[in-house]
Protein backbone atom coordinates (compact mmCIF):
# COMPACT_ATOMS: atom_id res chain seq x y z
CA UNK A 1 0.00 0.00 0.00
CA UNK A 2 2.24 2.70 -1.23
CA UNK A 3 0.65 5.99 -0.57
CA UNK A 4 -2.06 7.94 0.59
CA UNK A 5 -3.07 10.67 -1.24
CA UNK A 6 -3.98 13.97 1.06
CA UNK A 7 -4.32 17.62 0.36
CA UNK A 8 -1.29 19.86 1.32
CA UNK A 9 -3.26 21.70 3.44
CA UNK A 10 -3.95 20.99 7.14
CA UNK A 11 -7.58 22.11 6.55
CA UNK A 12 -8.12 20.20 3.18
CA UNK A 13 -6.81 17.17 4.94
CA UNK A 14 -9.38 16.99 7.11
CA UNK A 15 -12.08 18.16 4.94
CA UNK A 16 -11.59 16.29 1.90
CA UNK A 17 -13.27 13.21 3.27
CA UNK A 18 -11.42 11.57 0.63
CA UNK A 19 -13.00 8.02 -1.18
CA UNK A 20 -11.54 5.24 -0.11
CA UNK A 21 -8.00 6.79 1.72
CA UNK A 22 -6.74 5.62 -2.35
CA UNK A 23 -3.98 4.16 -1.88
CA UNK A 24 -1.46 2.53 -4.93
CA UNK A 25 -0.48 -1.05 -4.30
CA UNK A 26 2.75 -2.46 -6.03
CA UNK A 27 1.98 -5.72 -8.09
CA UNK A 28 2.42 -8.73 -5.65
CA UNK A 29 2.78 -6.48 -2.42
CA UNK A 30 0.39 -9.00 -0.25
CA UNK A 31 1.99 -12.08 -1.28
CA UNK A 32 1.35 -11.74 -4.85
CA UNK A 33 -2.61 -11.61 -4.69
CA UNK A 34 -3.73 -9.02 -7.09
CA UNK A 35 -4.89 -5.59 -6.18
CA UNK A 36 -7.12 -3.00 -7.61
CA UNK A 37 -4.26 -0.30 -7.35
CA UNK A 38 -2.28 -2.25 -9.95
CA UNK A 39 -2.11 -0.14 -13.23
CA UNK A 40 -5.65 2.76 -14.26
CA UNK A 41 -7.20 2.81 -10.97
CA UNK A 42 -9.82 5.69 -9.97
CA UNK A 43 -11.62 6.86 -6.36
CA UNK A 44 -15.08 9.22 -6.52
CA UNK A 45 -16.97 10.27 -3.82
CA UNK A 46 -18.64 13.18 -1.60
CA UNK A 47 -17.75 14.21 1.69
CA UNK A 48 -19.57 16.62 4.03
CA UNK A 49 -17.33 19.16 5.94
CA UNK A 50 -17.39 21.44 8.74
CA UNK A 51 -14.86 24.03 9.75
CA UNK A 52 -14.61 27.83 9.68
CA UNK A 53 -16.88 30.28 8.04
CA UNK A 54 -13.94 32.14 6.48
CA UNK A 55 -10.51 31.86 7.28
CA UNK A 56 -9.83 33.32 11.28
CA UNK A 57 -13.77 32.63 11.72
CA UNK A 58 -14.91 31.88 14.59
CA UNK A 59 -18.21 31.10 12.96
CA UNK A 60 -18.66 27.60 11.87
CA UNK A 61 -20.33 25.95 8.56
CA UNK A 62 -21.38 22.95 6.65
CA UNK A 63 -19.80 22.20 3.53
CA UNK A 64 -20.07 19.55 0.99
CA UNK A 65 -16.79 18.43 -0.62
CA UNK A 66 -16.70 16.43 -3.86
CA UNK A 67 -13.38 14.95 -4.61
CA UNK A 68 -12.01 12.28 -7.13
CA UNK A 69 -8.29 10.66 -7.20
CA UNK A 70 -6.49 7.66 -8.84
CA UNK A 71 -4.06 7.28 -11.36
CA UNK A 72 -4.35 7.13 -14.70
CA UNK A 73 -2.17 6.49 -17.62
CA UNK A 74 0.88 6.76 -15.16
CA UNK A 75 -0.21 10.21 -14.04
CA UNK A 76 -1.43 10.71 -10.13
CA UNK A 77 -4.27 12.57 -9.47
CA UNK A 78 -4.32 13.79 -5.88
CA UNK A 79 -7.21 16.16 -4.56
CA UNK A 80 -6.69 19.58 -3.38
CA UNK A 81 -9.24 21.47 -1.18
CA UNK A 82 -11.48 22.82 -4.17
CA UNK A 83 -8.98 21.01 -6.98
CA UNK A 84 -6.47 18.81 -8.01
CA UNK A 85 -2.81 18.27 -8.07
CA UNK A 86 -1.19 15.66 -10.91
CA UNK A 87 2.02 14.05 -10.91
CA UNK A 88 3.66 12.60 -14.14
CA UNK A 89 6.82 10.88 -12.42
CA UNK A 90 5.81 7.34 -11.26
CA UNK A 91 6.80 6.43 -8.14
CA UNK A 92 8.78 3.20 -7.04
CA UNK A 93 7.62 0.69 -5.12
CA UNK A 94 9.72 1.26 -2.43
CA UNK A 95 12.52 3.88 -1.33
CA UNK A 96 12.83 7.54 -2.99
CA UNK A 97 10.51 9.04 -5.43
CA UNK A 98 9.40 12.50 -6.47
CA UNK A 99 6.00 14.15 -7.20
CA UNK A 100 6.15 16.55 -10.00
CA UNK A 101 3.19 18.32 -11.34
CA UNK A 102 0.72 21.30 -11.66
CA UNK A 103 -1.61 21.98 -9.63
CA UNK A 104 -5.06 24.11 -9.68
CA UNK A 105 -7.67 24.71 -6.66
CA UNK A 106 -10.62 27.10 -6.80
CA UNK A 107 -10.07 29.76 -3.49
CA UNK A 108 -13.63 30.70 -1.65
CA UNK A 109 -12.07 32.56 1.25
CA UNK A 110 -14.84 34.58 2.11
CA UNK A 111 -16.78 33.87 -1.10
CA UNK A 112 -19.79 32.43 0.77
CA UNK A 113 -20.86 31.46 3.44
CA UNK A 114 -19.94 34.67 5.78
CA UNK A 115 -21.40 34.25 9.06
CA UNK A 116 -19.93 37.05 10.62
CA UNK A 117 -22.63 39.80 10.25
CA UNK A 118 -20.21 42.92 10.25
CA UNK A 119 -17.38 41.10 7.81
CA UNK A 120 -20.46 40.45 5.70
CA UNK A 121 -21.00 43.78 5.51
CA UNK A 122 -18.21 44.55 3.88
CA UNK A 123 -18.91 42.48 0.92
CA UNK A 124 -18.12 39.00 -0.76
CA UNK A 125 -14.62 38.42 -2.02
CA UNK A 126 -13.94 37.14 -6.14
CA UNK A 127 -12.98 33.96 -6.12
CA UNK A 128 -9.46 32.93 -6.86
CA UNK A 129 -8.05 30.50 -9.19
CA UNK A 130 -4.78 29.62 -8.19
CA UNK A 131 -2.64 27.47 -10.57
CA UNK A 132 1.30 26.49 -10.20
CA UNK A 133 3.83 23.55 -10.01
CA UNK A 134 3.33 21.01 -7.12
CA UNK A 135 6.82 19.56 -6.09
CA UNK A 136 7.81 16.95 -3.46
CA UNK A 137 9.92 14.09 -2.24
CA UNK A 138 8.03 10.70 -1.13
CA UNK A 139 9.90 7.44 0.92
CA UNK A 140 7.85 4.38 1.01
CA UNK A 141 8.77 1.91 3.52
CA UNK A 142 10.07 4.31 6.07
CA UNK A 143 9.15 1.84 9.31
CA UNK A 144 7.61 -1.30 7.69
CA UNK A 145 6.70 -2.61 4.03
CA UNK A 146 3.53 -0.08 3.41
CA UNK A 147 3.98 2.83 5.11
CA UNK A 148 5.35 6.22 3.29
CA UNK A 149 6.63 9.86 4.72
CA UNK A 150 5.66 12.41 2.25
CA UNK A 151 7.08 16.25 1.61
CA UNK A 152 5.07 18.38 -0.67
CA UNK A 153 4.81 21.90 -1.52
CA UNK A 154 2.39 24.01 -3.77
CA UNK A 155 3.12 27.20 -4.91
CA UNK A 156 0.16 28.79 -6.48
CA UNK A 157 -0.96 32.34 -8.49
CA UNK A 158 -4.09 33.58 -8.74
CA UNK A 159 -4.67 33.83 -12.23
CA UNK A 160 -8.47 34.86 -12.44
CA UNK A 161 -7.75 38.56 -10.86
CA UNK A 162 -8.75 38.10 -7.19
CA UNK A 163 -5.93 38.92 -4.89
CA UNK A 164 -3.60 38.53 -7.95
CA UNK A 165 -0.98 36.93 -5.60
CA UNK A 166 1.33 33.94 -4.68
CA UNK A 167 0.83 31.17 -2.26
CA UNK A 168 3.00 28.51 -0.93
CA UNK A 169 1.64 25.61 1.02
CA UNK A 170 4.15 23.02 2.30
CA UNK A 171 3.11 19.76 4.23
CA UNK A 172 4.51 16.95 5.68
CA UNK A 173 2.27 13.83 5.59
CA UNK A 174 2.71 10.44 6.86
CA UNK A 175 0.36 7.29 5.75
CA UNK A 176 0.21 3.78 7.13
CA UNK A 177 -2.32 1.13 7.55
CA UNK A 178 -3.35 -0.51 10.58
CA UNK A 179 -4.52 -3.24 9.35
CA UNK A 180 -5.90 -5.20 6.12
CA UNK A 181 -8.79 -3.10 5.83
CA UNK A 182 -8.02 0.33 8.15
CA UNK A 183 -5.95 3.13 7.21
CA UNK A 184 -4.46 6.55 8.99
CA UNK A 185 -2.72 9.77 7.42
CA UNK A 186 -1.32 12.50 9.44
CA UNK A 187 -0.60 15.75 8.27
CA UNK A 188 1.16 18.91 9.32
CA UNK A 189 1.14 21.65 6.50
CA UNK A 190 1.39 25.84 6.35
CA UNK A 191 0.19 28.48 4.28
CA UNK A 192 2.61 31.67 3.30
CA UNK A 193 1.02 34.42 1.03
CA UNK A 194 2.62 37.50 -0.72
CA UNK A 195 1.89 40.99 -0.11
CA UNK A 196 -0.96 40.75 -2.32
CA UNK A 197 -2.17 37.80 -1.37
CA UNK A 198 -2.25 38.91 2.60
CA UNK A 199 -3.63 42.40 1.32
CA UNK A 200 -6.50 40.89 -0.28
CA UNK A 201 -8.00 38.17 2.16
CA UNK A 202 -6.42 39.99 5.76
CA UNK A 203 -6.26 43.98 5.67
CA UNK A 204 -8.87 46.25 6.32
CA UNK A 205 -9.03 49.49 4.36
CA UNK A 206 -9.55 53.49 6.03
CA UNK A 207 -13.22 53.16 3.95
CA UNK A 208 -14.19 49.84 5.47
CA UNK A 209 -12.71 50.63 8.72
CA UNK A 210 -15.38 53.65 8.40
CA UNK A 211 -18.34 51.56 7.13
CA UNK A 212 -17.72 48.63 9.47
CA UNK A 213 -16.13 49.76 12.82
CA UNK A 214 -13.31 47.48 12.45
CA UNK A 215 -9.89 48.97 12.97
CA UNK A 216 -7.72 49.99 9.79
CA UNK A 217 -5.15 47.42 9.04
CA UNK A 218 -2.53 46.86 6.70
CA UNK A 219 -1.56 43.24 5.93
CA UNK A 220 2.19 42.27 5.08
CA UNK A 221 3.66 39.35 3.30
CA UNK A 222 4.41 35.91 5.50
CA UNK A 223 3.21 32.75 6.82
CA UNK A 224 -0.62 32.76 7.70
CA UNK A 225 -1.65 29.28 9.40
CA UNK A 226 -0.02 26.00 10.82
CA UNK A 227 -2.21 23.06 11.11
CA UNK A 228 -2.15 19.45 11.73
CA UNK A 229 -4.47 17.15 10.98
CA UNK A 230 -5.63 13.66 10.80
CA UNK A 231 -7.25 11.09 8.60
CA UNK A 232 -8.97 7.31 8.87
CA UNK A 233 -10.21 5.32 6.56
CA UNK A 234 -12.58 2.48 6.94
CA UNK A 235 -13.05 0.05 4.10
CA UNK A 236 -16.40 -1.50 4.37
CA UNK A 237 -15.47 -5.24 3.37
CA UNK A 238 -12.50 -5.12 5.78
CA UNK A 239 -10.01 -5.40 2.70
CA UNK A 240 -8.13 -2.06 1.40
CA UNK A 241 -6.86 -4.47 -1.90
CA UNK A 242 -10.09 -4.75 -3.56
CA UNK A 243 -11.33 -1.45 -3.76
CA UNK A 244 -15.10 -0.68 -3.67
CA UNK A 245 -16.79 1.39 -0.61
CA UNK A 246 -15.21 3.21 2.28
CA UNK A 247 -15.88 5.86 4.99
CA UNK A 248 -13.21 7.89 5.53
CA UNK A 249 -13.41 10.19 8.85
CA UNK A 250 -10.74 13.45 9.66
CA UNK A 251 -10.30 16.40 11.61
CA UNK A 252 -7.77 18.62 12.79
CA UNK A 253 -6.73 21.98 14.46
CA UNK A 254 -4.81 25.11 12.62
CA UNK A 255 -3.37 28.10 14.27
CA UNK A 256 -3.62 31.59 12.42
CA UNK A 257 -0.35 33.43 12.20
CA UNK A 258 1.33 36.84 11.69
CA UNK A 259 -0.63 39.59 10.28
CA UNK A 260 -3.15 37.05 9.36
CA UNK A 261 -3.61 36.37 13.49
CA UNK A 262 -3.25 40.40 14.15
CA UNK A 263 -6.25 41.11 11.27
CA UNK A 264 -9.53 42.45 12.79
CA UNK A 265 -10.89 39.86 11.00
CA UNK A 266 -9.65 37.38 13.36
CA UNK A 267 -8.80 39.35 16.27
CA UNK A 268 -11.57 41.15 16.53
CA UNK A 269 -14.62 39.43 14.70
CA UNK A 270 -13.11 35.69 14.78
CA UNK A 271 -10.64 33.46 16.62
CA UNK A 272 -6.64 32.12 15.74
CA UNK A 273 -7.66 28.40 16.60
CA UNK A 274 -9.36 26.41 13.60
CA UNK A 275 -11.21 23.56 14.61
CA UNK A 276 -12.32 21.36 11.38
CA UNK A 277 -13.51 17.58 10.80
CA UNK A 278 -15.15 15.45 7.67
CA UNK A 279 -16.11 12.25 6.82
CA UNK A 280 -17.17 10.64 3.68
CA UNK A 281 -17.82 7.88 1.58
CA UNK A 282 -16.58 6.64 -2.10
CA UNK A 283 -15.63 3.81 -3.99
CA UNK A 284 -12.55 2.67 -5.48
CA UNK A 285 -12.73 1.16 -9.17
Amino acid sequence: MRNLLLCTSAFCAAAIAAPAMAQTVPAGAAGGEPSVYDGDWLSVGAGVGYGPSYDGSDDYVVFPVPVVQGNLAGIGITPRMGGIALDFVPDPDKGVGFNIGPSIRLRTNRASQIEDKVVRSLGKLDRALEVGPSLGIRVSQVFHQYDALSINADVAWDVAGAHKGMVVTPSVTYFTPLNRGVAIGLNVSAEYGDRKFADYYYSVSPAQSAASGLSAFSAGKGFTKVGVAAIGGIDLDGDLLNGGFAVVIGGGYARMLGDAKDSPFTSERGSPNQWFGAVGLGYTF
